[in-house]
C-alpha cells in the first residue's frame, strides 16, 4: 500500500476518491518540511491513479492543520536558509499540484486551519467545514507577513478589502462566518464531517472526468483572460468534450432516462 512509505501523512483510494490525511495529530498536524514533501509525493501518487476522480485532503485527530511547526519556525527566525528554501519550494509545489490536478481537490476542515494550514485549505478547489472549524491567517500576531500563496488564494476568494481585514487582524473566524464570506462551500455538524465530505467527493467522482477537468482549468484561467478569450477557450474545451465517449454516454443516458456511467474518454 502506498501509504506505508510515509511517516507524516496517510493516503488511500476507494470508490473513485483518493484521500490524503495530514497525520501528526499530537501537533495539530503542524507542517514540517518533511511532512510537506511527503504530502506532495502522496498527492502526486493519487493524481496519477486513473481511478481517482476526486481527492480529499483532511487532518487526523481534531484539527485540519495548525500551521507551521514551531520548532522549524524558530529555525527560520534564526536564519536557516536551507530550511526556508525547502518550505518555499514545498509550498509552491503543493499549491501547483492541487491547481493543476485534473481531479477536483476538496479540503475537509476539522477543527483549526491556521496560517499555512489555512493556505493549504484555500489552495483546494472546494472546502467543507465542520461547525467546530476555526480558520484564519494568524501570522501578523507573530509579527510576520503571510506566505504560502495565501495573498493569492484569499484575495481571489473574498476580494481585496475583506482579505486585507483578515490578514491584518490575524483573527481566526468560525465556520459560519467562513461560509458567509465564501471561504468554505458548506458547513456540517463536526461529527458528520467525514461522512458528508466523502459522500460529496463520491458525487463529484461520478461526474464526467473530461468535463470536470476542463471546467476546473477554465475557472482558474478566468482570472487572467478577457471575456472574448474566455469564450474561445470554452469553445475549444466543449469541442473536445463533444468528441468524447463520455458525451455520447451522457446524452444517451439523458434520453433513455438512466444514470450515466462515465469512463473519462
Amino acid at each position: 500500500m502506498a501509504g506505508d512509505q510515509y511517516r507524516y501523512v496517510t493516503v488511500d483510494s476507494e470508490v473513485g476518491v483518493g484521500t490524503l490525511t495530514l497525520s501528526r495529530p499530537e501537533t495539530q498536524n503542524a507542517l514540517t518540511a518533511d511532512m510537506v514533501e511527503e504530502a506532495i509525493a502522496a498527492l502526486r501518487w493519487l493524481i496519477a491513479r486513473e481511478e481517482v476522480r476526486a481527492i480529499l485532503i483532511t487532518g487526523a485527530g481534531h484539527s485540519f492543520c495548525a500551521g507551521a511547526d514551531l520548532d522549524e519556525l524558530k529555525r527560520l527566525e534564526e536564519g536557516d536558509e536551507a530550511l526556508q528554501r525547502r518550505l518555499v519550494d514545498g509550498a509552491r509545489a503543493l499549491g501547483n499540484e492541487i491547481r493543476a490536478a485534473p481531479q477536483p481537490v476538496l479540503a475537509a476542515l476539522n477543527g483549526v486551519a491556521a496560517g499555512w494550514g489555512a493556505s493549504l485549505a484555500l489552495a483546494c478547489d472546494l472546502r467543507i467545514a465542520g461547525n467546530n472549524t476555526k480558520i484564519g491567517q494568524v501570522l501578523t500576531k507573530l509579527g510576520l507577513s503571510s506566505d504560502w500563496g495565501s495573498t493569492f488564494y484569499l484575495t481571489r476568494l473574498v476580494g481585496p478589502a475583506k482579505a486585507m481585514e483578515l490578514f491584518i487582524s490575524g483573527d481566526l473566524i468560525d465556520a459560519a462566518e467562513a461560509l458567509r464570506i465564501g471561504l468554505v462551500n458548506q458547513v456540517v455538524e463536526s461529527h458528520h464531517l467525514a461522512d458528508v465530505a466523502r459522500s460529496w467527493a463520491r458525487h463529484i467522482a461520478a461526474a464526467a472526468p473530461l468535463a470536470v477537468h476542463a471546467l476546473k482549468h477554465l475557472v482558474y484561467l478566468s482570472d487572467y483572460v478577457s471575456l472574448d478569450e474566455m469564450i474561445d477557450l470554452e469553445l475549444a474545451a466543449q469541442r473536445e468534450c463533444l468528441r468524447s465517449a463520455d458525451a455520447r454516454e451522457g446524452l444517451d443516458a439523458f434520453f433513455t432516462r438512466r444514470l450515466p456511467r462515465f469512463v473519462g474518454r
